[in-house]
This record gives structure tokens, sequence and C-alpha cells, in this order.
């Protein structure tokens, strides 16, 4: 059968490390056939990576979208404030869309991309990769399967490790919410996402609480610099020292084993958001102009490092969402406590760990492997995405459920801000009149 071909919108981290590989390692699936980046040491590794013509590299989507449709399909991995408008140029066209997450920056535009969609009889898929692991697959079938009984609260525990909070989300590029998204959503839709899937009904209440608590100026330490490498008292002993994490490499002893910290790293993230260098002192100097070097209590970050969301949904069930960026390992916690039974899973890059409890009969526990790229959720959202194109199966998700998972984040946003309990079903029906005044 004929390849599905893509045309790739920016050349990321998410673009070309996690999405156009799979052209590569499934060539009878998958076909990149245009790059539409800006950088050009990012448009050029994808030519090379990919055979792609000098006709068929564009420093911008507006230039390959003014060529019509010639492919099948568009990835589009711009940043998150620039998804609106190649998506709407993608599917006007006549493409089939992959957009990374998150859909949008606001609820109204969110709900312009799923109503274009529709409008054009187009797939717009969004990027929830954990849908496709298969720990959670795995995980949404054994509560489909009604072993538990009916579910009656749910708990979401998303730990986000210490040095990703820093490297996101204080020094990074979703440190602000102006220049990209609240922190629930940019970190948490997924989350948001695989509950609403497997809870299976609709949120009729919510409220949030978080702030920003430790990532402040008042709380540098005596002796703290600017930068880390501007002779700062405490970096030795400092847990989010960008030496310790960028030069010495100490998170990462998983993915270097073997290799020189002093030496040429893999063009993989993190390191590749610092410089397309990836060397010691490629990495050095970035972190000495850049802004992955700076102090973590000196930056000008205003996105939450805690919230928690309470839901009610219909029927009376509850459920809970926690999100933290002090945690000494990156991974998701979950339990669903129904009327026959519990379920408790642990789910890391490391893989995944699923405790079934009935109340009456045996425990079982099932350990899933999944440290291929967001446990194996990268491919399996490409494959997925391929055969629904080709009509062999339906995505795992719809543009209109996934846009759920982000109303829910932008209401849980309004809750903290506002310190109030949200409607949803109003909050729903006065986004819809805004959408539709605004047309």
């Amino acid at each position: 059968m004929k390849p599905v071909e893509f045309v790739l919108v920016g050349a990321g981290s998410r673009g070309a490390h996690a999405y156009a590989p799979y052209a590569v390692n499934y060539p009878s699936d998958a076909k990149i056939v245009a790059v539409a980046e800006p950088d050009p040491i990012r448009r050029a590794h994808i030519a090379d990576q990919h055979d792609l013509s000098d006709d068929r590299c564009f420093a911008s989507y507006e230039q390959l979208f003014a060529l019509g449709q010639i492919a099948d399909a568009a990835i589009i991995c711009t940043q998150d404030s620039m998804h609106v408008e190649p998506t709407l140029m993608a599917l006007n066209a006549g493409y089939h869309v992959l957009l990374e997450k998150p859909m949008a920056t606001t609820p109204e535009q969110s709900t312009r991309l799923v109503m274009a969609a529709e409008r054009a009889n187009r797939q717009l898929v969004i990027g929830h990769v954990l849908r496709y692991t298969d720990f959670f697959y795995l995980l949404h079938q054994k509560l489909e399967s009604g072993i538990i009984g009916d579910l009656i609260t749910v708990a979401h525990r998303e730990n986000v490790v210490h040095w990703h909070m820093a490297h996101s989300f204080v020094r990074g590029n979703w440190r602000r919410k102006d220049e990209s998204t609240p922190m629930i959503l940019a970190k948490c839709c997924h989350d948001l996402d695989i509950m609403v899937w497997n809870i299976g009904k609709s949120c009729t209440k919510l409220s949030s609480f978080g702030n920003l608590t430790h990532y402040r100026p008042e709380n540098a330490p005596a002796g703290a610099t600017a930068r880390c490498l501007d002779g700062c008292a405490v970096e030795s002993t400092c847990p989010w020292s960008a030496k310790r994490i960028y030069l010495d490499l100490e998170p990462f002893a998983h993915l270097t084993q073997g290799m020189d910290p002093r030496g040429t790293l893999p063009n993989q993230w993190p390191f590749n958001v610092l410089s397309h260098d990836t060397s010691y002192a490629a990495r050095e100097a970035a972190l000495r102009t850049g802004p992955y070097g700076r102090c973590v209590y000196q930056c000008d970050n205003d996105v939450v490092d805690h919230q928690v969301v309470m839901m009610e949904f219909e029927g009376g069930m509850t459920a809970t969402l926690t999100m933290h960026g002090m945690s000494h390992e990156e991974d998701r916690w979950m339990r669903y406590d129904g009327t026959k039974g519990t379920i408790i899973g642990a789910f890391s890059g490391k893989g995944g760990r699923i405790e079934i409890l009935p109340h009456r009969s045996q425990a079982e526990i099932i350990e899933v492997d999944g440290r291929d790229g967001h446990g194996g959720g990268d491919t399996g959202i490409m494959r997925g995405f391929v055969a629904a194109i080709r009509g062999e199966a339906p995505p795992r998700s719809s543009a209109r459920e996934s846009l759920e998972s982000h109303l829910l984040a932008f209401a849980s946003e309004d809750s903290r801000l506002a310190h109030n309990v949200v409607d949803m079903p109003t909050y729903r029906q006065q986004l819809r009149d805004s959408v539709s005044k605004s047309k």
C-alpha cells in the first residue's frame, strides 16, 4: 500500500524527534514530502533525513500552504501560540492534521479549530499521545470491562521532576502564560484527556487552587547569582544548578551511560534545546548567555509550580488532579475506586504498573513496558493517525473529545484566579455563544 504522505510544519523537538522519525522507521506507512521551518539548521536536518529537494523546504508555513494540497496530511508542531493559523490553512487546503497539544492558547481558538475540522470533514487529531500507549490503553480496557464496577471517585497525580520543571516552566518556553499557556494546560491536558476518556461522563462542576510558591526571587538563597556559572556561592549544592543538569548531566545517567559528559551528546531533548551543537563547549556557552543558564529564582516566570483541580461529573462522581514541579522523579500516579474494587496505576519513562484490586477476588498486578517516546505514545499516535487516514480504524480521540480536556484546563485556570466554582454546562454554553457571535 502507498505510504501516507505528510508535510511537517515546525521541526523542533516534537516535530523532528517525536513524529517525523515514524516515516524513517516505517516507510511503508508514512513519508515526509515537505517541511516548513524558519530555523535553517532544523530545516536542513529534516531535508537530509527525508531526502527532500530544495523546492520542498520552506521557511514559513505560508509558503508551504500557498502551493495548495501536496500531501495527505500535515503534522503541525509550531509553538503553542502559533497553532491556529497553520492548522486552519491546512484544513482549508484539504489536509488531515495531527496537531501537537495544546490545540490553542484560548478556549475560543480551540473551539474554532474543532468547528473548522468538522466543516472541512477532515481528521484533526491532537497530540494526546498517552491514549496510544500500551499502559493507558490497557488501563482503559480494564475500566471498561467493569471489573471494579461503577466509578465512584478518581484521583490523578502528575509529578513533574524538579529539573524538568526548571527546564520547561521556569527557564524555558512555557514559563509565562502570555507567551504560551497556563501550566495546567501545557502539562496536564494529557492527564485531563485520560480522565475524560476513562470516566466517560461530562464534568458538571470544577474548582481549582494553585500558586507559584517556590520559584520566586524572594526565595533565592544568599550568595545566588543571576546565572549559575557566574560564581554562584550555592551552585554546588543547588538541585536546579544548570551546571549540574546540562554539563555534569546528573539527571540523565540512564541516557548517557558510557558517554563523556564533556563530549558531544545525542541530538535529543533536552540537550538540543540549548543549542544545535551539543558539544560541551557549546552547552557551556549557551548557559552563559541563554535562558537555560539563569538562576531559577531570578527568571521572568509566572506559571504555577503546583495546582489541584477538583471535579464533579454526571451522577455525582468526583475526581481530583494534582500537579506539582517538586518531584524526585517524573511520573504519573492514578487511582480509580469503584463499587466492586480499585485500580491503582503508576506510569513513567521506565514503564508502568497496574494493580487491579477487586473486592471479592484475587488481586492482579500487570507490569507494562514503555521506554520509547512517551511510553510508546509517539509511535502509537502516528500509527493510529495513518490508520485513520487510510480508513482502517478510527482515531482513539476526535478533536471534539480533545476539546473537552482543554476546556477543563482553561476552566481550572479561571477558577484558580477567580477563587470560584465553575459550572461547566454554563461555561460551555457561554463559550459556544461567544464563538457564534464572533463568526
